[in-house]
């Protein structure tokens, strides 16, 4: 039976490198804190000394997850009383990177080595630089602002199927995730005791999230950019610069990235979370650890939220299934035929008066 270890013993004594991914050795004795810390936080509340004597006392992984959990009430509040369900959705390009910050502050605060640890953080803030940049455009904090696929599941599953969504998915499960797939951070802290710095490889992979990112900041300006050329040919009936008329009547982005690609930003967001895994995993000499359940859920969200985007996609613009058949959802599809222009605006115009006689037949 593991003991829980003494007050004051934040992470646990590792010897070798693997050790440092050990659940047994590194998370399951410190489980018992988080029982106990609410209440050493209620009774400091007003001790700042003591709060910080609790918060290094308390091991990074145990503070961090009792932190998403506290937010969890939070969340389902706000949403029910304003009938919004997007207030994750407006956290989630910041809380991952507080998350870095606070196994960085820690590390400091414990007197350990957190090289390795910074360099994540620095990817992590460019990663909340462009996505909150992105959703803030988009119009994403204006108040009444919600993701409009969740009034669509609303729909589908009626409203007490959806609140029991909502405390058990939506306002609750979201929020540990987005700590959950910061856990390999946690693994580059414990290693630093024996290895304080990244070797070469460890080295060229975490530098490798950098060009991720950048990747999905050109698929963002390439998305916006087509989306306003679409906006000002609808209110004016002239094709900007760049575009076809064939291509704006479309309705999707099949330009740039997206004509290889159906969704190259996901596939850069996706691909982030794995690399850091695998850091975690190759700091540690671990390939399986613990830490792949916050990466699994983080592509699970993927997984099924991108088919319900492109269900919708299918259903409001004819031609998005041919664009299906030739191009991949994430990556390009290296023997499929691929996006042909020239002979989609001699095909295009014959789906969407099929699909627009289908519509009249179903009408009648």
């Amino acid at each position: 039976m593991l003991l829980s270890p003494v007050i004051g013993t934040a992470i646990p004594v590792v010897k070798t490198l693997s050790e440092c991914a050990s659940y047994s050795r590194t998370i399951e004795p410190y489980l018992p804190h988080l029982y106990s810390l609410p209440e050493q936080i209620w009774t400091h509340i007003a001790d700042p000394v003591a709060l910080r004597n609790i918060y290094v006392a308390t091991n990074p992984v145990i503070s961090g997850l009792a932190f998403s959990i506290a937010l969890f009430p939070i969340f389902l509040v706000v949403s029910e009383v304003n009938r919004n369900w997007s207030q994750v959705d407006r956290v989630w390009s910041i809380l991952p990177t507080l998350y870095h910050i606070h196994y960085a502050v820690w590390g400091r605060m414990s007197g350990l080595n957190t090289d390795k640890v910074d360099k994540i953080l620095l990817f992590s803030l460019l990663w909340t630089t462009r996505l909150t940049y992105n959703y803030w455009r988009r119009g994403g904090y204006q108040i009444g602002s919600e993701d409009y696929r969740w009034n669509l599941i609303k729909g589908w599953i009626g409203t007490p199927a959806f609140f029991v969504l909502n405390v058990l998915f939506t306002s609750s499960i979201q929020s540990v995730l987005l700590f959950a797939v910061t856990t390999p951070t946690y693994l580059m802290l414990l290693s630093s005791r024996l290895e304080p710095r990244f070797t070469p490889l460890e080295l060229t992979l975490s530098r490798a999230l950098i060009p991720l990112i950048a990747l999905e900041w050109y698929a963002d300006g390439q998305q916006w950019a087509f989306h306003e050329a679409k906006a000002t040919y609808q209110k004016t009936a002239k094709v900007p610069q760049g575009y076809t008329r064939a291509q704006l009547e479309r309705g999707f982005n099949t330009t740039g990235m997206f004509k290889y690609s159906r969704h190259p930003n996901f596939a850069a967001e996706q691909s982030i979370w794995v690399l850091l895994y695998v850091i975690g995993a190759l700091v540690t000499g671990e390939w399986f650890n613990w830490t792949a359940f916050g990466m699994i859920q983080y592509l699970g969200v993927f997984a099924g939220s991108t088919p319900l985007t492109e269900w919708i996609s299918a259903g409001k613009y004819p031609e998005y299934k041919i664009y299906q058949q030739r191009v991949g959802k994430f990556l390009p599809w290296p023997f499929s035929k691929g996006w042909d222009e020239k002979e989609m605006e001699v095909l295009g115009p014959e789906v969407t008066e099929e699909a627009r006689k289908g519509k009249a037949k179903k009408g009648q």
